[in-house]
């Protein structure tokens, strides 16, 4: 069909896999990092089947520099809350290399009572998301065009924040 590699009767499309949670349906997964009032920095799609520790790296170097009033703007954040997921040796050195503090979760030792605190806002930015239809449900075949949406989405959080 006019070189897309698609067909009419095709379903999902790329970054879409069978997510282990929703037996074995095909899916995708958003990862977001926001700031402490819940406005989105950066943001990515990813497969359902994809380990969250895998795409942390490119998350946290997706986030554009923070303009400052004086100075060089600021790269990154001085610290990060994340959840058990991203609680892998591999995601620590990430932040450690970019001298980010890490407040995450340890696997099986601390409750989440502690770092819910912070991340409900993370929460609430996915919930802001899901308010828009095509965001609800994929769907669209090319993951371009639905990572185009979701930018679309984090571009209208942000709005809304300012107004």
């Amino acid at each position: 069909m006019f070189g897309l590699g698609f067909h009419p009767g095709q379903k999902g499309g790329a970054k879409t896999a069978k997510n282990p949670t929703d037996r074995g349906k095909a899916g995708s997964k958003r990862h977001l990092v926001s700031d402490r009032r819940g406005v989105p920095l950066a943001v990515m799609l990813s497969a359902a089947n994809v380990h969250d520790s895998m795409v942390f790296e490119e998350l946290i170097d997706a986030i554009e520099p923070l303009k400052r009033p004086r100075g060089r703007p600021r790269k990154r954040p001085r610290k990060l809350h994340a959840d058990k997921a991203y609680d892998d040796k591999k995601c620590k050195e990430a932040l450690r290399k970019r001298s980010i503090k890490s407040r995450i979760a340890i696997k099986r030792k601390e409750s989440g009572k502690k770092l819910g605190r912070h991340r409900w806002t993370v929460e609430r930015t996915l919930a802001w998301l899901s308010k828009y239809r095509r965001l609800t449900i994929r769907y669209e075949r090319r993951d371009d065009i639905h990572e185009a949406f979701l930018h679309l989405g984090c571009s209208l959080i942000c709005l809304n924040y300012l107004a």
